[in-house]
């Protein structure tokens, strides 16, 4: 029941002037708090907040000195949102893209505790995709699936979504200090939640897309994101894999990802070498490239089909 529960929304803003008022006002009665973060807007989204709905107790706003990113400023909402007693937190953008209309569906696996971190998922319905603008589309989609193979959650339908809601069980396991700050936040996140091996779960949710101009560039980002995902694997890998719970797939990454270098490096070598030399390359030469190539290779997949079926709350 939602009388049982302290629901606090945070919402980090940032040049959000045309659509602050809206997102707060379609925000519903039974929210109990209303945390607004102000990332250093240099055009006064959080005095106008300020201004605006001073007679809304449930609304407040919290100001950063120097900007931090959206990363940052949900962080900062999640803490303040921990203070004041919420035990559910949703985050929404300030650009009005999220409904509040889902918010009861958004948080109703975090109230049935089927789930610790809801996600909206605006991947399921075709009407509403056929609004989105067709090259962030195929960004996104992109996007999602690497970021499904860094976060571990492979039954994701839209991984990078923002519009989520989280338990403060979950949340508190999280150190939220070692975070990323800025639009890697949400995949960061999921990567987090995996290693405590937090149920996440997709709502479906469809996004609006009006006159807003977004600040993230999708293209950009794919670009700026492997490295990241990169580094966000190998952290989930050491601690789920190595420290919280060595099985199998610990054992074929450790066997296979050697053998896949040794054949991709010595066969490339060897390639080079003798195409300088115009020699052509002996049948035990391909041999020793092309074996441990194909058995660490077998070897990684198999430890991929570990991970899948090991997805946190896969049935």
């Amino acid at each position: 029941m939602l009388k049982d529960h302290q629901i606090g929304i945070v919402i980090p803003a940032y040049k959000a002037l045309n659509h602050i008022q809206s997102v707060i006002e379609g925000i519903p009665a039974w929210i109990d708090h209303i945390i607004v973060i102000d990332d250093k807007c240099p055009i006064g989204t959080g005095e106008f907040v300020l201004s605006n709905f001073k007679s809304d107790p449930r609304t407040q706003v919290v100001f950063h000195d120097v900007n931090q990113g959206v990363g940052g400023a949900t962080v900062t909402g999640y803490k303040k949102a921990l203070e004041v007693g919420c035990n559910i937190i949703v985050k929404m953008d300030s650009d009005d893209q999220m409904d509040s209309g889902y918010l009861k569906q958004l948080i109703e696996p975090i109230i049935a505790k089927s789930a610790g971190y809801a996600k909206g998922n605006r991947f399921v319905d075709f009407k509403a995709l056929k609004s989105m603008p067709l090259g962030r589309l195929l960004g996104n989609s992109v996007l999602s699936f690497m970021v499904k193979a860094s976060s571990g959650y492979w039954n994701m339908m839209d991984p990078t979504n923002g519009y989520t809601a989280i338990s403060s069980l979950s949340l508190q396991k999280v150190n939220l200090e070692k975070l990323e700050k800025r639009y890697f936040f949400e995949s960061d996140m999921l990567i987090n939640l995996n290693i405590y091996n937090i149920v996440v779960t997709d709502v479906p949710i469809p996004a609006r897309y009006g006159e807003e101009i977004s600040s993230l560039n999708i293209w950009g980002t794919m670009f700026k994101f492997p490295p990241k995902l990169i580094k966000g694997i190998v952290k989930r890998f050491f601690y789920k894999y190595l420290i919280y719970d060595f099985n199998m797939a610990s054992v074929y990454v450790i066997l296979g990802l050697p053998l896949f270098i040794w054949g991709v490096v010595f066969g490339v070598t060897k390639w080079i070498q003798n195409a300088i030399v115009m020699v052509e390359t002996s049948t035990g030469t391909v041999m020793l490239s092309v074996l441990p190539l194909i058995l660490g290779t077998q070897f990684l997949l198999a430890a991929i089909n570990i991970d899948i079926e090991s997805t946190p709350g896969k049935k």
